[in-house]
C-alpha cells in the first residue's frame, strides 16, 4: 500500500498514466447497424474493430491526466465522423451502449479477418455460437491505468530502504510492483461495484432487443443492462488466486485447461491486470503487472465522446485510494459476493438493492457508495496533493449523483433525454454529435 504519510508519497500520489479503449457501433442515418466493412486504415492502432464488423474501437495513447484523453479521443472522433459522412450511404456512431434496432442475429455482422488474422474471426464465431450476437452488440469503454514510475520507486524505497533508479529496476521490484496491482485488484474487486453505480448509462434499450418490436422503448429495471445480470458475463463466476502474479496467471488458465473458456481473453471479468504491450499470459508471467483496466464503464450518451473528464478523473482518485488502505483477501465464496455485487449496482432502484461485504454486512448500494465517497472524502482532506480543491468537488460530483438521483445520467436518460423513443432520439443525438464533428 501506499504510505500517505509519507510527503513525498503525497505529493506523487495522483501521479499515473491514462489510457482508454472506446467501444461504438456503426449505423446508418436510419438507425440500422451497418453492413459495409470496416472503413479506417488497418495500419491504424487508434482505431480497430472488437467484435462486430461494425464496432470502431478507439484504442487511445498514453496521457499523464484524464484531459488528454477526452483531447486525443476529440482527434479520432474527428476523423472517424469525416469518414463516415463521406461513404456513398453515409453513417453515424451510436451514441449508446445499447444497440439499436436489431432484426435478428444475422443483423450483426461478425468481424472479418484474413489471412494470418482469419483466427480472429474463428474466435468471434465461436463467441457467437456460445453467447448469442446480441450481447456482443454491447459496447462500452475500459479505462486504463498505472501509477507513475516515481511513485512507484520512491513507496518502494520507504519500504525497503533500498533505491530504485529509473531504468535499472531488479527482479525485487518488480514483485513488489506486481504485489501492489494484486493487491489494488482485489480491492478494486470487493468495492469496484461503486463504478457501475457511478457511470450506468444504459437504462433503455430498443424493443427488438428483448423480443420486441422496432421503435419501443423498452426499460428493464437496470441503469446498465451490459452490466447487470442480463449483460455480457460468463456462465459461471471465477475466482482468482491474487497471491503472485504467477498464481494469478494460473488461475486463469486454469479455466482454459478445464475447457470453461477457450482464452484468457474470453474471461468477462470487470478487472483485469494487463502486462505492457499485448494482452498475454505469458508476457504476464515473463514481464509482470504495467497496468489496471476497469471494464464495467458504460459509453454516456450525454457527453460529446462518451464519458465526462469527470468521471475519468474520479477513476484515478478511486484507484489512488485504494491502493493506499488495507488489502482485503478475498476468499472464493467472497468473490463470487463481489461479482454478484457488480451486477446488483446495474440495478435502477440503488436504494433497494442490496450491497454485500465480506463481514456479511448489508447496504443499499446508495448507502454502501455514500460510505466509500465519505471515506474518499476524509482520506483525501488529510493528505496534500496540491489539487485538494479539485479533488473535493469531483467527490462531491459523484456524490450528488447519489444523493440527487435525478442528476444521474441513467436517470435523466429514463425522464428527459430519452424519454418516450430510446432509438429515435438516440438517432437525433448520434447525428447531431457526427456532423457537429465533421
Amino acid at each position: 500500500m501506499f504510505h500517505i504519510e509519507n510527503q513525498h508519497i503525497a505529493k506523487l500520489l495522483l501521479t499515473g498514466n491514462f489510457g482508454l479503449e472506446r467501444e461504438t457501433l456503426r449505423v446508418t442515418e436510419d438507425g440500422r447497424l451497418s453492413h459495409t466493412d470496416h472503413p479506417f486504415d488497418a495500419d491504424d492502432s487508434h482505431i480497430v474493430r472488437d467484435f462486430c464488423e461494425n464496432q470502431v474501437e478507439i484504442n487511445t495513447g498514453i496521457h499523464s491526466d484524464a484531459q488528454g484523453v477526452i483531447d486525443e479521443l476529440a482527434v479520432h472522433h474527428k476523423k472517424i465522423a469525416k469518414t463516415l459522412s463521406q461513404l456513398p450511404v453515409k453513417e453515424l456512431l451510436w451514441m449508446s451502449s445499447n444497440p439499436p434496432y436489431i432484426k435478428n442475429e444475422d443483423d450483426i455482422p461478425v468481424a472479418k479477418f484474413y489471412g494470418k488474422n482469419s483466427e480472429k474471426t474463428t474466435y468471434r464465431e465461436y463467441l457467437s455460437n456460445k453467447y448469442g450476437r446480441y450481447k456482443m452488440a454491447f459496447s462500452g469503454i475500459h479505462f486504463n491505468y498505472s501509477f507513475s514510475g516515481e511513485l512507484l520507486r520512491k513507496n518502494y524505497e520507504i519500504e525497503t530502504g533500498i533505491t530504485i533508479d529509473k531504468g535499472n529496476e531488479t527482479p525485487e521490484y518488480q514483485k513488489y510492483s506486481d504485489t501492489l496491482y494484486l493487491n489494488l485488484a482485489e480491492n478494486c474487486l470487493a468495492y469496484g461495484w461503486l463504478i457501475v453505480a457511478l457511470t450506468a448509462a444504459s437504462p433503455l434499450t430498443d424493443g427488438s432487443f428483448v423480443g420486441g418490436a422496432k421503435g419501443e422503448t423498452a426499460f428493464s429495471g437496470m441503469s446498465s443492462i451490459r452490466c447487470s445480470e442480463l449483460g455480457y458475463w460468463n456462465y459461471f463466476v471465477p475466482t482468482l488466486d491474487y497471491s503472485s502474479v504467477q498464481k494469478y496467471a494460473d488461475s486463469i488458465e486454469h479455466y482454459v485447461k478445464n475447457g470453461l473458456i477457450s482464452a484468457p481473453s474470453e474471461l468477462y471479468y470487470p478487472i483485469r491486470l494487463k502486462p505492457r504491450g499485448k494482452n498475454r499470459i505469458e508476457t504476464l508471467r515473463t514481464s509482470g503487472i504495467n497496468h489496471i483496466e476497469l471494464r464495467p464503464i458504460d459509453l454516456n450518451p450525454l457527453t460529446e465522446y462518451g464519458i465526462d473528464v469527470r468521471d475519468m478523473e474520479f477513476l484515478q482518485l478511486f484507484l489512488a485510494y485504494l491502493a493506499s488502505i488495507n488489502h482485503l483477501t478475498l476468499n472464493a465464496k467472497d468473490q463470487v459476493q463481489a461479482v454478484q455485487n457488480f451486477k446488483a449496482a446495474a440495478h435502477y432502484d440503488i436504494n433497494n438493492t442490496k450491497i454485500m461485504y465480506p463481514d456479511n454486512r448489508a447496504l443499499s448500494v446508495a448507502n454502501a457508495a455514500i460510505e466509500i465517497l465519505d471515506k474518499m472524502q476524509d482520506f483525501y482532506g488529510k493528505i496534500d496533493t496540491d489539487n485538494n480543491l479539485r479533488i473535493n468537488d469531483i467527490i462531491n460530483y459523484q456524490r450528488q449523483k447519489i444523493t440527487e438521483p435525478d442528476t444521474h445520467s441513467y436517470s435523466r436518460i429514463v425522464s428527459h433525454k430519452f424519454k418516450g423513443d430510446f432509438a429515435a432520439k438516440t438517432l437525433y443525438e448520434s447525428i447531431k454529435n457526427r456532423n457537429k464533428n465533421v
